[in-house]
């Protein structure tokens, strides 16, 4: 069963009254940051301004990338995981018990009550990321989007505007890039502590996908390439 057309979801040019934006509450999303045990770091995922309280959450997209995103919001209340890999769900269910567990995200935007949950994660491939966003923005529940945001500029332009008119909160996974240090990186060349920039360079400590079957098990790499 496909997705509905984009268009189908939201208009991009909305001639819809101003949304009011929800009063803050205990459970008004807070920027934060919490380790994921990956690699890299989650950045600035949100939680509960009332630390005794926690964010019910709901996850979709629970391999690769999302796995360490789940791991990242155990410390909330994780109601819901989805995944169209049925080995993927299990394990996500393993550490999420008594989390709702689903293979198919239209299925959990059906079955959860509005009143179920307060935040979205979405982990999925980038051309399904729109169409896993877009509920829970229509019913003003915050999301954290891994990147790339949406497949193309015009679900991107359909996105932005659905969150601007939920008034919830919204981020998109840049991973280690939302770090404190890396932003302070930042106001450092803007300010122009090291000149006029001409040049970057950039690359990894190990070639990603290019080593043994064994290192790739090793690392959590998802492709392993054997001469």
């Amino acid at each position: 069963m496909r997705p509905e057309p984009i268009s189908a979801e939201l208009p991009i040019t909305s001639t819809s009254p101003a949304v009011d934006r929800p009063r803050a509450s205990r459970r008004t999303f807070l920027r934060g940051s919490i380790a994921a045990s990956t690699v890299f770091s989650l950045p600035t995922i949100v939680r509960a301004e009332n630390r005794a309280e926690k964010l019910r959450m709901a996850v979709i997209g629970c391999g690769g990338r999302g796995g360490g995103n789940l791991d990242a919001v155990l410390g909330e209340q994780v109601v819901a995981v989805c995944d169209v890999n049925a080995k993927t769900l299990a394990g996500a269910l393993g550490k999420a018990p008594g989390a709702k567990g689903f293979g198919d995200y239209r299925r959990l935007y059906e079955e959860l009550k509005p009143a179920d949950y307060d935040a979205v994660v979405v982990s999925t491939t980038e051309h399904t990321h729109a169409f896993a966003t877009l509920p829970a923005l229509r019913e003003k529940k915050h999301v954290y989007c891994e990147k790339p945001l949406t497949h193309n500029v015009r679900e991107a332009r359909v996105v932005t505007e659905a969150a601007k008119l939920a008034g919830v909160a919204t981020q998109m996974g840049t991973q280690i890039h939302a770090d404190a240090n890396y932003r302070r990186v930042v106001e450092l060349v803007k300010g122009g502590a090291i000149g006029k920039v001409s040049d970057v360079h950039c690359w990894v400590g190990r070639a990603w996908g290019l080593q043994s079957p064994e290192d790739a098990k090793k690392y959590g790499d998802i492709i392993a390439i054997q001469d």
